[in-house]
């Protein structure tokens, strides 16, 4: 390791670094807006310029290499006269918008003008003027202030895998731009508002709504997708106004989807407020002693084999448990919450678990995919396998839909078949896997969630045995999930008992009339018209499919209205936080359960939060390590049988419309427009 001066002080630090992070290390700031530790180094902006003793003139610390025995300087005069200088001519063409410019607040340009800059200018020429540019709904331009940092350009390059951002013209003239102009065609198109150090890019569904200084900030968990990504929801009064992401390099590193930045409008259509009862075929307002009171007398003497529970998709753990036990205490087997039918019986934790982890990615030397489109089910997911991608030396294959995944992929297959053929070893990517001593494989929705699916998840445990992938030092299978509650609910069990129906069975159960009640915590991803003549209780946040097929409506929290815990598809246990209270008389989901238990005769034995979280240890100790992730136990799961032909298909066909929430939001129907038309020009 080189040994450096820095101011005087003497420092090791690894080789290869930068000047600049070798700075950063030794706990000295260094100005800067092109360079991002997350991006290629582009030397753009000269923010960062340092005096290195026995060089010429001051050096840019970003793409200067650390070399034994040198000598930085960080605060001398010709340090201080560059940097004065670098800000004078940033700020050249730069408008006086800042009063009307969303950035204010949190501006980089503001915060080292403050440090580094003049009070005055000395050029008096017109500032130049540059056409603003159409990136689609989510992301507002303001060209004039564009200072050419390039983080934009080389974050849609390099992470997102679109090439669709450049620089035309030089000097003066030069532009960023679509080159011919479009919107994005990126997931992760709302991240470039994170990184753009000036007011140039914005974001276009929250322009002008709010300062930064007038809102409150709570750190959570996302409920969009299986990732589990950790974000800040920005709230002012009852109403969130944003959500960013949080660093976490083992999960999310610092990016999100569009789809969880931007649904949040979602959250103030549509909302359940109050409870509903339906009386001569219409849905009525109603009190909750009313409410409770139509579901006892419906409940009153009924069989237990009578009665069904399927839990939704972003439920929190809290309410998943607290429905199980509900369930049991009236003597039903029938609950279930996997809503797609996916072959996931709650084994043994490593056959429904991304074992790896997704920090694991950055391992693996061989992937293959098999029915997942892991771009449209976990874009951030996706964004990592990208990035090791570009760190070279990986084989990737997939086993499913044509699509595009922003990195090469040799597609091997559609379907069952060809999976089949590369367990035989009769394909020559066996032999890379086999190769391989960090193998992946990666099973999605798409293979799971059929008739065969379970013997599709038999032949993937099949070809992780016969490639070694899961050992002591390297558990290589991985079972990509879309849903936020599928692990929570399949560590809690809310699988069928023994006798019990799944999904499918308690719809068929609807329809033969020996199903009388179905309880919907959250659920509308099911075929409603299935349900029959049978009572419906819905309790949820949003009037979808469910609420629309209700008997008895009890209002619930959305996932910013109630603290909760989420387990994300690789088995980590995660917190989330109350922004906001839900509205009218909504309750969290797990009260609204404790209250009704007690109405029905059959109390559950909690009365607080931290009771039901006690109860969730008891049940499952995984829920006793909060933000922690290893590889789960191994053993039998899936059944060996006859696979169909027909080819595997993601389960999600529309991405920005997957939950009630983002199917209430406007920007996400946008969204949609924006992506049709772009189709149709295509």
């Amino acid at each position: 390791m080189p040994k450096m001066k820095i101011d005087g002080v003497e420092i090791e630090v690894p080789a290869g670094i930068t000047v600049l992070q070798a700075c950063e290390l030794a706990g000295v700031e260094i100005p800067r807006f092109c360079y991002h530790e997350r991006l290629s180094i582009a030397g753009n902006c000269r923010m960062c310029l340092v005096e290195q003793e026995k060089a010429p003139k001051p050096i840019a610390s970003c793409a200067m290499p650390v070399m034994e025995n040198m000598v930085i300087h960080t605060n001398t005069p010709m340090v201080q006269k560059a940097r004065n200088g670098v800000m004078e001519f940033l700020l050249i063409n730069h408008p006086l918008d800042c009063p009307i410019c969303d950035q204010g607040g949190e501006c980089d340009l503001q915060d080292q003008a403050m440090a580094y800059g003049f009070d005055r200018s000395r050029y008096h020429e017109n500032k130049r003027a540059v056409p603003d540019k159409e990136l689609g709904p989510l992301v507002k331009t303001s060209m004039n202030r564009c200072i050419h940092c390039t983080r934009c350009i080389r974050f849609a390059t390099e992470v997102a895998g679109v090439e669709e951002l450049g620089a035309t013209g030089r000097g003066e003239s030069m532009e960023v731009t679509t080159y011919v102009e479009h919107a994005l065609s990126t997931e992760l198109s709302g991240n470039l508002v994170d990184l753009c150090p000036v007011g140039a890019l914005t974001s276009k569904p929250y322009a002008f709504e709010a300062r930064s200084w007038e809102l409150s900030k709570t750190e959570s968990i996302d409920v969009m997708d299986g990732l589990g990504a950790n974000i800040r929801v920005d709230t002012r009064g009852a109403q969130v106004m944003r959500v960013l992401p949080r660093l976490n390099d083992d999960v999310n590193e610092e990016w999100i989807s569009d789809k969880t930045r931007h649904a949040l409008d979602g959250l103030r259509h549509q909302r359940l407020d109050r409870p509903y009862v339906r009386r001569a075929g219409k849905l009525v307002e109603a009190t909750w002693d009313q409410a409770f009171g139509a579901i006892e007398a419906k409940l009153k003497g009924l069989d237990g084999a009578k009665i069904a529970a399927i839990s939704g998709d972003q439920c929190d753990a809290e309410a998943m448990v607290a429905l199980k036990d509900l369930m049991t205490a009236l003597g039903s087997p029938n609950i279930d919450c996997r809503q797609d039918g996916a072959k996931l019986d709650g084994g043994p934790r490593g056959s429904y678990i991304f074992n790896p982890g997704v920090r694991g990615i950055d391992s693996a030397d061989a992937v293959l995919l098999i029915g997942t489109n892991p771009r449209w089910e976990s874009p951030v997911l996706n964004a990592r396998l990208r990035k090791r991608y570009l760190a070279g030396h990986c084989a990737m294959a997939s086993v499913g839909p044509a699509v595009d995944f922003t990195y090469p992929v040799e597609r091997l297959g559609a379907g069952p078949a060809t999976l089949r053929d590369l367990v035989d070893g009769k394909l020559g990517f066996f032999e890379k896997l086999k190769a391989a001593k960090h193998p992946l494989i990666i099973i999605g929705m798409g293979a799971l969630a059929r008739e065969d699916g379970a013997a599709v998840l038999a032949l993937a445990r099949d070809l992780a045995e016969k490639l070694d992938a899961v050992r002591a030092d390297w558990s290589g299978f991985a079972i990509l999930h879309t849903t936020a509650a599928r692990v929570g609910g399949l560590d809690l069990g809310l699988v069928p008992a023994e006798g019990g129906r799944d999904v499918a069975g308690i719809l068929a159960g609807c329809e033969k009339r020996e199903i009388e009640v179905v309880y919907l915590l959250a659920a509308d991803e099911i075929d409603t018209k299935r349900l029959g003549k049978a009572f419906v209780i819905y309790q949820g946040h949003h009037g979808d499919a469910g609420a629309h097929r209700a008997d008895v409506i009890l209002p619930g929290a959305a996932y910013t209205e109630k603290p909760g815990t989420y387990v994300n598809t690789e088995g980590r246990v995660q917190l989330g936080q109350r922004a906001a209270y839900p509205p009218g008389d909504a309750r969290e989901d797990w009260a609204v359960l404790r209250a009704l238990s007690e109405r029905l005769g059959k109390t559950l034995p909690y009365d607080s939060l931290n009771e039901v979280r006690a109860r969730l240890v008891t049940v499952n100790r995984n829920f006793a390590a909060i933000d922690q992730q290893a590889a789960g136990s191994w053993g039998m799961f899936g059944k060996a049988g006859t696979v169909s032909d027909a080819p595997f298909v993601s389960p999600i066909a529309n991405f920005y419309m997957t939950c009630p929430i983002s199917r209430a939001s406007k920007t996400m129907a946008e969204c949609m427009a924006s992506r049709a038309q772009l189709m149709a020009a295509e």
